[in-house]
């Protein structure tokens, strides 16, 4: 839905700054800085983009503080964050909201317990003795496994997988082709084979957590493999069993949570970090990009590299790396000005 800049200034509570003729603007959707045209919204939230806003051509810009310079009207908000959660909320495609029952090629199993307002979607299949909460919505295509339970306004996107006796929580997010419950990789060595370790635990989904498309949560042995509420889990992450994952914590796209680690409240795993079986990583903790943490490490911790160290130590290293071709062309001369010298002393001493 369309709104001048007086409209979305007064919906956000924001001061307006900048000539009162751009306020009958009418904005359509949301842009960024470089993108944004004559009929759009940009943002600025951090410092190092306020020249970028000088040169932007919106019809308002929304900021923490005014900027000088800036041709269009500025919505000065207390937050850029959530200002633009709602903007972009309000500008969001207005689709078609989910049927609420059961399709007709839906399978439902025996003792299947629906609540009010649920949404099941062409083509999914229901274990046996599962429980559904309010509002919650099933896509097409869905598997939930006998005996789990999903608590109320969750959405499960098309082709996620649910296995067996699984527990989900309120207001959960499971992307597209998600697997929540498969089995654990474990196996032991035995008569000359690797034999599967049965896997008789369950995975909990605590409440608001998200997970992202083509991510797997095995379950757990014994126990339950746990993602506390909050946490928010990008695609293609592997979450392998009995891992503990505390409140509030964020893990970026394919990284992998090898067996039984713990991971304390507002963990934070940037993409592509590997994590070894059997560690705890303390609360608070941020492991940045392509890292691989190989032991336990406590609370508050910067970490960077593989194996895993403090992330002012990682950037020297990094900055060593990169001299060694320099470095190596240096000893490569001193050797030859060594073994001169060396060819030299050894003349010498035979005249």
């Amino acid at each position: 839905m369309a709104l001048t800049v007086a409209g979305l200034a007064q919906r956000l509570g924001a001061e307006v700054i900048g000539g009162p003729e751009g306020l009958d603007r009418v904005i359509t959707s949301v842009q960024p800085l470089a993108a944004a045209g004559a009929a759009d919204v940009a943002f600025v939230t951090d410092p190092k983009h306020e020249s970028a806003a000088r040169k932007c051509a919106a019809a308002a810009i929304i900021v923490a503080r005014p900027i000088d310079g800036v041709p269009a009207p500025q919505l000065i908000v207390a937050s850029v964050n959530a200002a633009l959660i709602a903007t972009l909320e309000h500008f969001a495609p207005k689709l078609a909201p989910p049927v609420e029952g059961v399709d007709p090629s839906a399978r439902i199993g025996v003792g299947v317990r629906l609540a009010d307002g649920v949404s099941i979607g062409p083509y999914v299949v229901i274990g046996d003795h599962v429980e559904i909460g309010p509002g919650t919505v099933i896509a097409n295509g869905c598997t939930i496994g006998e005996g789990s339970k999903i608590g109320a306004d969750c959405r499960l996107d098309s082709f996620v997988t649910v296995y067996h006796r699984c527990t989900i929580g309120n207001h959960v997010i499971v992307q597209t082709h998600s697997a929540i419950g498969s089995m654990g990789f474990g196996y032991a060595y035995l008569d000359g084979r690797h034999q599967f370790v049965p896997h008789n635990g369950g995975v909990v989904i605590e409440d608001f957590v998200e997970i992202g498309a083509n991510t797997c949560i095995d379950r757990a042995k014994f126990g339950n493999t746990i993602i506390g509420a909050g946490t928010k889990i990008d695609n293609l992450v592997q979450v392998a069993h009995n891992v503990v994952i505390g409140k509030g914590c964020l893990i970026a796209a394919q990284g992998g949570v090898a067996g039984s680690c713990r991971l304390g409240d507002g963990v934070v795993l940037a993409g592509q970090v590997g994590l070894a079986d059997n560690i705890e990583i303390g609360a608070g903790t941020m492991v940045g990009a392509q890292s691989g943490v190989m032991s336990s490490v406590p609370g508050g911790q910067k970490l960077a590299w593989t194996p895993a160290v403090d992330m002012k130590e990682a950037i020297r290293i990094v900055a060593h790396l990169l001299r060694l071709p320099k470095l190596a062309q240096q000893l490569k001369r001193l050797t030859a000005k060594v073994e001169k010298l060396e060819a030299a002393n050894h003349d010498q001493g035979r005249g």
